[in-house]
């Protein structure tokens, strides 16, 4: 009998295992044949590897929150990169206040993704599509903000993983409506 429960037990586990890592792989599938410009499938899942709560959601809901928490955690990281590259001596004028309007925009996006957050908790889908979609203005103001005088932006990498970051829960939310 003891052995039975184990067994159950053990085989309980890994399906709701299984079924978890399945949420992830299915709604980036869908969000990535979907909108296949804007979501790669690659960046997709590894936008949620090694997130532990990524491990345990079990909806697309748990993803579009988690998924909003990961692009806050970005924002400030931005906004940290930012701070540190402002602090070089050797960057120009024109480069510093590119680079200065960057971290304001960074900052108003985790605000707009914090309020998008608490939106989406309230299933205000509107508001929070309407917020997630301000911060998600944020890279590309900021690359603007280089080509406009002529520079190179030492920031396009970065901008362009954020701008994936804040679209996954914006397609993710439409499935959540459906």
């Amino acid at each position: 009998m003891k052995n039975f429960l184990i067994a159950s037990l053990v085989f309980f586990h890994l399906t709701l295992v299984s079924v978890r890592s399945d949420v992830i792989q299915e709604t980036c599938d869908k969000a990535a044949r979907g909108d296949p410009a804007t979501i790669r499938l690659d960046f997709c899942l590894s936008a949620f590897e090694g997130n532990p709560k990524a491990k345990s959601a079990t909806s697309v809901a748990d993803l579009v929150e988690i998924s909003i928490e990961t692009s806050i955690a970005n924002a400030t990281s931005m906004g940290s990169l930012i701070t540190s590259l402002l602090d070089k001596k050797s960057i120009g004028i024109f480069a510093r206040n590119c680079l200065e309007d960057c971290s304001e925009l960074y900052a108003l996006a985790g605000s707009h993704l914090r309020r998008g957050g608490k939106a989406f908790e309230g299933k205000d889908f509107g508001t929070a599509n309407i917020e997630i979609t301000a911060a998600m203005d944020a890279p590309v103001t900021c690359e603007d903000g280089f080509k406009e005088k002529g520079l190179v932006s030492p920031l396009t990498k970065e901008n362009n993983n954020f701008f994936q970051l804040t679209a996954i829960p914006l397609v993710f939310m439409k499935m959540v409506q459906k």
